[in-house]
């Protein structure tokens, strides 16, 4: 696709102050957002059309400081604005499989809501025929220029991230580390004899919420997440086992991390191995990364209950009570209807 050239200034003020990117000397400061700002956003008045990617990639490059950071392991980086009162949200996405071939990808859509789910959006794959430059600009960071405006991605370098001794145990094996859009970062493993993932919380870090207990004991809910963890039995660890319904229901950053699996740091095949001992019928359909070759779907490995009410994660509790492994961690994993995502 081509993008139109548009003349004239784009009116920034509709871009969210909840960008993810901030300049790297802002991150851990606290900051504020208010009413006024909300109100003056939702009612600013747009200078393009919603469809002309060229002018949102232009109001997204020109409200960006000269660097940012890419937390997300699977390199999304992503962004919101106002128009018309409405609210967007997008990405620009580093993919593993094309970032080198000087390709990024970027797309935006209708904020998804409780009462609106406008599968409509716009972008692309984006590239030099668009007028768009991608190019390497050290360890796991692309320059991205447009009409002389450059920014520098930072993708997040996890590589050294281990988990600590004792966290996985001998029958599993450790996929890759896992830094979540909510902020809240992850061990994925494979445990080989339940033939099931789990998303273990990564504690080497502080960890970005505060946990309150269940009527369960052993299971604790993120205040600000709403994620659940169990308590392991037979580790000294904890199992992501639910995230809010209603948060998948809108795709927002609370959604639970089975979109943002280690790209960047899965080892050969060690991913699809694991996926083919879940799903043995998928062989010669998905790649490395458990993409399938129609290029628009992948894998989906999303163990974890979508609950609605507390007392949801009870069966989890009721489950794993008096089992032992390899059937105690089977009660830990969860498939929905589908086994791949869009």
């Amino acid at each position: 696709m081509t993008f139109n050239t548009v003349c004239g200034k784009i009116a920034l003020a509709g871009l969210v102050g909840v960008l993810a990117a901030t300049s790297p000397a802002h991150a851990g400061k606290t900051r504020i957002s208010t009413n006024q700002t909300y109100i003056e956003d939702a009612a600013s008045a747009p200078e393009f059309s919603i469809g002309d990617r060229a002018a949102v990639l232009r109001l997204i490059l020109n409200s960006l400081p000269d660097q940012v950071t890419v937390y997300p392991t699977e390199n999304y980086y992503y962004f919101s604005f106002n128009y018309r009162g409405v609210k967007y949200a997008g990405n620009l996405r580093f993919d593993v499989e094309d970032r080198d071939k000087g390709l990024v990808h970027f797309t935006y859509f209708k904020e998804f809501t409780e009462w609106q789910h406008d599968d409509k959006d716009f972008g692309g794959i984006l590239g030099a025929k668009d007028g768009v430059t991608v190019k390497p600009a050290g360890k796991l960071a692309y320059d991205v220029s447009f009409e002389g405006r450059h920014v520098l991605f930072q993708l997040n370098d996890l590589s050294d991230v281990k988990p600590p001794p004792g966290l996985v145990r001998k029958e599993e094996v450790f996929i890759g580390p896992v830094f979540d859009e909510s902020g809240i970062r992850f061990f994925l493993v494979f445990n080989t004899k339940a033939k099931a993932f789990h998303f273990i919380l990564d504690e080497t870090v502080p960890v970005a919420d505060q946990f309150i207990p269940t009527k369960t004991k052993r299971i604790t809910i993120g205040v600000r997440t709403g994620f659940a963890f169990y308590a392991d039995r037979f580790a000294d660890r904890k199992i992501l086992v639910g995230v809010s319904g209603n948060n998948t229901w809108v795709n927002n950053y609370l959604d639970g991390p089975f979109d943002q699996l280690p790209d960047n740091f899965i080892q050969g095949d060690a991913l699809l191995n694991a996926i083919l001992a879940e799903s043995p019928e998928a062989k010669g359909e998905i790649d490395r990364l458990g993409n399938y070759a129609d290029g628009e779907r992948r894998y989906l490995i999303a163990p974890y209950l979508q609950y609605e009410n507390e007392s949801d994660l009870e069966t989890i509790s009721d489950c794993a009570r008096s089992a032992t492994p390899p059937e105690y961690y089977k009660c830990f994993s969860y498939h929905g209807e589908e086994g791949d995502r869009q």
